[in-house]
Parts: structure tokens; sequence; C-alpha cells
């Protein structure tokens, strides 16, 4: 085939200009067409995003509003800035409190007695440093490589034994100090020495200078320069202690950190702004989304002129599904003081769409019928027994009463002697250590205090008391009961319910004076039982039913107490902010309307761009053919020209001839 470059040359007029123009005119009609189906289904992407983004943001408020907590905000303010205190609504109600601090917590800290000379070079002495910390035991190997003032502060920070160490430059040598990492009395140190080759394990030379005992502090080779002690104050003229400066679970919801001692008057009221807060923040983040609508999907009767989005199907969906859940009464609430979210101020603007919150019935509403507003908003559990909980439903739950029937009761792990506590024990270097399995996973230390008992239930106290300040146990979010059972036997229970709950004795000095020298161990059980008729799985005291079980699937109740048999009903209402949760996680979520209706306008644009891809192939043999056949005409044409000339030339050679004849 010529070259396109050559069009032209035969005739002067089938150009490779021509062949474009005529591509062109062919391509134009479709490409056109194409192109301003592209813009408009750009477009039409755009404003989905701008819909489903306006519906998203709708989301996070009413997720707020859907928790209950969220529904009974307290506050908590403190006359003394030096006693804060922090407030979780869950938790906490309405008091007033006064507290006296007597006392702050501190970390206990220790220096050398001796000066040394350097900190690098002089030898402070090779043995071994057993280091005790709460209830963490910790040795430390001292040689040739750390046998100087500095290794030996490092060796210890190096070995995470719960105390740190550092050399200070007096002015007139160096000394060694020494400080718990934790404040209170249960971190307290001691320290003590084992082969010391500068001398005994206890005359204070060599590394026995670095031994410490409390009950021999003039004695010991380090003094104690700061005791520990532990924060303590009183509520309303109860005294309680922590190890630390921070005060919870005191009252329930409430915290207090306490940087200096003295008195406070500590009032917890109910912050219903903070509630009509979080309200407002929906109302307006739903009238956003109808000014989103409006401009997305609106039409000016004046001008005659629609929207993109006018009259669009999911559009309608989405508003008629938001509309019914907001406007309806809440299933379940049919009879209570607060039914729908009109009875609590939030009513409609017909000529607007949006919505108009009236402040101040709200929160009398709140004031007034707080479980009902509750109920309006969140989901809610109302149980006919006291001592069962909603904890809380599934995505399956549907609003309605269910029946609930225990058959077995959650029970708690437990290690109880053989014998009954004596009086008048006395605890020594003999018998002061005990060591429990707690939950299966959990290693509790208890070091007793060392003196005479004078009663079974002094000793039984010491032990709790232990107990309730054991690292381990805290660290865990683990506790554990201490007492006597009818026969004066010691009773350890853990607070755990259920299969995982359980308590072992791992070792004992002199078990038998506290009985534990031959012990019954009762492990743990789950709840049983049904709910709706339909057998539930137990997870301690918690009842629940799994998926494919009806109305009632994903429902959570926690059963208190020890009572088999029917335990009630509990009706599940399902609140306006969490049906609203859901509905905007449908519209945004995978199989929701809005995804499925931007992935079938992604799926016109793939088409679009097939039919372009198509439209340049057929363009491309067109053109082909175009230059096919102008190349032939050309050749054709340039033939001819060519005879033309020959002819030409023939008759101009006979012309002369003629002209003689003629003569």
């Amino acid at each position: 085939m010529a070259n396109i470059s050559s069009l032209g040359i035969g005739s002067g007029v089938l150009t490779s200009d021509l062949v474009d123009q005529l591509v062109q005119a062919e391509r134009a009609p479709t490409e056109n067409r194409l192109a301003k189906k592209t813009e408009q289904t750009q477009a039409l992407i755009s404003a989905y995003g701008k819909l489903r983004s306006a519906i998203t943001e709708l989301r996070l408020p009413m997720r707020q509003l859907s928790a209950p907590d969220n529904l009974k905000a307290f506050s908590a303010s403190s006359s003394n800035e030096d006693i804060a205190v922090s407030v979780d609504s869950a938790n906490a109600s309405r008091g007033t409190y006064s507290v006296d601090v007597t006392s702050l917590a501190s970390a206990q800290a220790l220096a050398s007695r001796d000066v040394f000379a350097d900190r690098d070079s002089t030898s402070v002495g090779q043995g071994s440093l057993t280091l005790n910390v709460g209830d963490k035991t910790t040795n430390i190997t001292i040689d040739s490589s750390n046998d100087t003032l500095q290794g030996l502060a490092n060796a210890i920070n190096e070995a995470d034994a719960g105390v740190s160490a550092g050399v200070i430059d007096t002015g007139s040598g160096f000394q060694l100090v020494f400080s718990a990492d934790e404040t209170g009395t249960a971190n307290s140190v001691s320290i003590s020495v084992s082969g010391d080759s500068g001398g005994t394990n206890t005359d204070n030379q060599g590394l026995s200078r670095f031994a410490f005992n409390a009950d021999m502090d003039a004695d010991s080779g380090l003094q104690q320069t700061i005791a520990a002690s532990d924060a303590v104050m009183k509520i309303n003229g109860v005294e309680v202690t922590r190890s630390t400066n921070s005060f919870e679970n005191v009252i329930d919801g409430l915290t207090f950190d306490i940087a200096a001692t003295g008195t406070s008057t500590i009032k917890v009221e109910q912050d219903f702004g903070a509630v009509a807060d979080r309200v407002q923040g929906f109302v307006d983040k739903f009238n956003s989304l109808q000014s989103t609508i409006d401009k997305l999907a609106g039409f000016n009767a004046e001008a005659g002129v629609g929207s993109l989005l006018t009259g669009d199907s999911t559009v309608r969906t989405i508003q008629n599904q938001l509309r019914q859940v907001l406007t309806r009464v809440v299933p379940g609430l049919e009879n209570a003081n607060v039914r729908s979210l009109a009875d609590v101020g939030i009513t409609t603007n017909f000529e607007t769409g949006g919505l108009e919150f009236d402040r101040e019935i709200f929160e009398e509403q709140l004031k007034n019928n707080p479980d009902d507003v509750t109920a309006l908003f969140a989901e809610q559990g109302r149980a006919t027994d006291s001592q069962v909980e909603f904890v809380r439903s599934g995505s399956l739950t549907k609003p309605g009463t269910y029946d609930i029937d225990i058959t077995q009761a959650a029970s708690q792990g437990n290690l109880l002697a053989s014998t009954a506590l004596a009086s008048n024990i006395t605890i020594d270097g003999s018998n002061d250590e005990l060591i429990l399995q707690v939950n299966g996973a959990t290693t509790v230390s208890l070091q007793l205090t060392q003196k005479t008992y004078t009663s079974a239930q002094d000793l039984a106290d010491e032990i709790q008391a232990q107990l309730n300040s054991n690292n381990a146990l805290n660290a865990a979010d683990s506790s554990m009961r201490a007492e006597l059972d009818a026969d004066g036997k010691l009773s350890l229970t853990s607070a755990k319910y259920g299969s995982e709950s359980a308590v072992s004795l791992s070792s004992a000095e002199n078990a038998a004076t506290f009985g534990l020298d031959s012990v019954t161990k009762t492990a743990g059980v789950d709840v049983a039982g049904t709910i709706d008729g339909r057998t539930a799985e137990g997870d301690g005291q918690v009842l629940f039913l799994g998926s494919g079980n009806g109305d009632a699937s994903g429902l959570q109740v926690r059963i208190l107490g020890g009572q088999t048999g029917s335990r009630g009903s509990i009706s599940f209402v399902e609140g306006v902010a969490e049906r609203t949760v859901n509905l905007v996680t449908n519209f945004v979520g995978a199989e929701g309307v809005l995804e499925s209706r931007a992935q079938g306008l992604t799926r016109e644009l793939e088409q679009i761009q097939e039919s372009q891809s198509r439209l340049d192939e057929r363009l491309a043999g067109y053109r082909e053919r175009l230059v096919s056949q102008f190349t032939a005409a050309d050749s054709l044409i340039a033939r001819l020209n060519s005879t033309q000339d020959y002819v030409s030339q023939q008759l101009a050679a006979l012309a002369p001839q003629n002209n003689r004849n003629n003569n």
C-alpha cells in the first residue's frame, strides 16, 4: 500500500488532509455522544460520592447516642484544684462527697552510706545481689565485668527489677542511690547479698555495703533517704488507702488524682446540657445531609429546572427509610412517657425537610424520664428480674420480649482449707509466704506481715489485704476474696465467674498453719439456659444466643445470683440512634444501595471506554480503506494524466504535417 504521504501526487485532490477530514466526520457524532455520556456518568459518580459522605457524617453522632452511657452524662467538680476528680458516666451517679487527703504516695529511695573515690575503677565487691520489690524477686551477679560503682548501677538498671540505680557526684566523692519504680509500701525494696568476696554477706564490707532491710535500717549497708508511703484519704469519714496518688474504683465512676494533702468537696451532677449537645450534633448532621440532598436532587419550581439527581430512585429510598426511622413511634415504647423524637423536642420542618430541636423540652424529658429517653435513642433491655442485666444485642436481634430460663447458674473457682484456721497464729520467716495460681494464668505471691494474729479473722483480713495490693492480680485486672467459711476454714475465691475461674495452691511454707496441707478445689462453671426457648451459650455469667436463633439472635444477658428455673423475661428496645446507625451502615456498606449504584456507574464508564476503543478500531479500518481507495484512484488518475500527456504530444507532433499538407 502506498504511503499516505504520497496521496494526491497523481490527482492533486485525494490528499491525506481529505482522509483526515472524512475520518473526523465519521468520528465526531459517536465521539461527542460518548464524551457527553462520560461527563454525565462522572458527574453522577461525584454526586453519589457527596451523598455518601453526607450520610456517613450522620453515623458518628448517632453512634454516640446509641450508647446508653452517653445519655446519662455526669460532671464532677472539686473545690480544691490539688484534688482532681474525673468521671465515667457509665458508672457514676449523683452525690456530694467530703474528701480529706492526709498522705501522698511516695516511692522508697535509698543511698549508700559509703562515699567512693571514683565511679569507674574502684572495686565494690563481687557476689550476688537479690532484690525484692513488692512481689518481684531479681538476682544480679556482680563479677569482674561490672565490679565498679557505675557497673553495679548499670547491672541493676538492666535487670528490670522494679528499682532504678544511679551514681551521684556529691563533690567530695560518689554515692550509689536507689529508687523504687513504683510508689507505695507494697513496692518497698529489700536487698540481700550472697557470696560476698569482700567479707561476710552482712558485715557491710565489700558487696554487702549495698544490702538493705527496713527492719534493720540502721545496721544496713544502705540508708533509707525517703520512706515508701501510701496515699491515704478519707471520703465522708471512711479511710481509703492506695499505693499511688490515683484513687480508682473507690466510688463508682469517679477517679481521684491527688497532688497535695488537704480537703475538698466533690459534687457529681447529671450534665443534661452535655447530652443535649450530642443530640444537637445529630440534628446538625441530619440538616447538613438534607441540604446536600436539596442541592443534588432538588427541583426549582419557578425555573422549572431540576438537579442532577432529581427524581432519582436511590435518593428517594434513602429519604423514605430515614424518615420512617426518625418519625415513627419506637417499637416497645408505645405505652411509655416518651415514644418518639417529637416527644423530646425534635420535630420536622415540612417546608425544608430538616429537623428542629427544642433543647428545653429535651432536657426536661431527660430529667423526668431518663430511662424512656435512653430507650428512645439507644438499645435497651428491660428485664422483669432485677438480677438479669441486658448486655448487648446483635445485628440480627429484633425488638421484642423474650423469656429466660436458667438450668445452671455461673459459679466461681474456690480453694477451701481442710481444717479451721486457729487463733493466736504467729507468722514469721518460716510460714509467711503463699503462692497461688489464679484463673490458670496468674501467679500470685503473697508475703504476709510477720506478727502474731490473735484471731483467725485477723489473719484472714491480712491475707485479703495482701491480695488487694498484689501487683500480679492488679495487672491481670483480677481480684480474689479471702474469708472464713461457716466452719472457720480459710476460703479463697476468684472474683471471676465461669469455666476459666480457678484457684490452686502452688506452694506454701508450713501449709498446715493455714489448713492448706489438704485442700478442696472447686472449678467455676459457666451459666447455662435458654433465651426465647432456644438453647443459649454461656460465658461466665453472660448467656447469649448465636446467629440462626430467630428474632433473639445475638442477644446477650448477664445472669446474677444462683437461682435456676424461670428468670422472667427481657424486652429489647432498639432506639432511633441504634436503628439509624444500622440503616446508614446498610446504605454505605459493601452491599448498600450507594455502593451498588457506584459500581453500576463504574461499569458504565468501563463500557464507554470499551465503546471508545471499538470506535478507534473501526475508524482505523475506515482510514485504511480510504487510503487504499484514494491510492488506487490516484494511480488511475496519474495513468490517465500520463495518457493525456502522450496523446497531447502526438497531436502536437502531427499538427505541422497537417499544416503543410493543407498548404
